[in-house]
């Protein structure tokens, strides 16, 4: 009975096994590369990998509006630039110590901007938070001075 047990077990493994064989063999390389959903934040992670690995430009396919929006902003303040290329963007790193996306994105009021602002950069007067308020992407400076609150989207210095 042992014996009859373990050759229905050896039988079940090895079909077991060639069956994810096979579809570890015809598995599509581009779903193991899938990203996330959030496009902001897999950007970011993007440029910070990029970063890390001594590299200085990087190539994003996955773009969004608001991911445009952001690098104009980052741009503007000279952290990275940036052109679009067809349906993907080459960013340039230019002076980008840190960059991530904020998750979950909390809502801010106007008046409460400052305790996100300890909470995610590394001084007061040193990089900036970008909000998405009902009048487009701002920093938190734009925000404060427009008395706007909004929902937190990304922080760089």
């Amino acid at each position: 009975v042992e014996d009859m047990v373990r050759m229905l077990v050896s039988i079940i493994f090895i079909c077991v096994g060639s069956v994810l064989g096979n579809l570890l063999l015809n598995w599509d390389l581009k779903n193991i590369a899938k990203m996330g959903q959030d496009i902001v934040a897999d950007a970011l992670n993007e440029i910070m990998n990029a970063k890390r690995a001594g590299k200085s430009e990087v190539r994003i396919k996955r773009v969004s509006n608001v991911l445009l929006n952001l690098f104009e902003i980052m741009k503007e303040k000279e952290y990275i630039d940036f052109i679009l290329e067809g349906r993907e963007v080459s960013v340039r790193i230019l002076k980008v110590n840190e960059c991530r996306a904020i998750k979950p994105r909390y809502y801010v009021g106007a008046k409460d901007i400052d305790r996100y602002l300890r909470r995610f950069l590394a001084s007061r007067n040193f990089g900036m938070l970008i909000i998405s308020t009902n009048k487009g992407l701002m920093t938190h400076n734009e925000a404060e001075e427009n008395e706007i609150g909004g929902t937190l989207i990304a922080y760089c210095y």
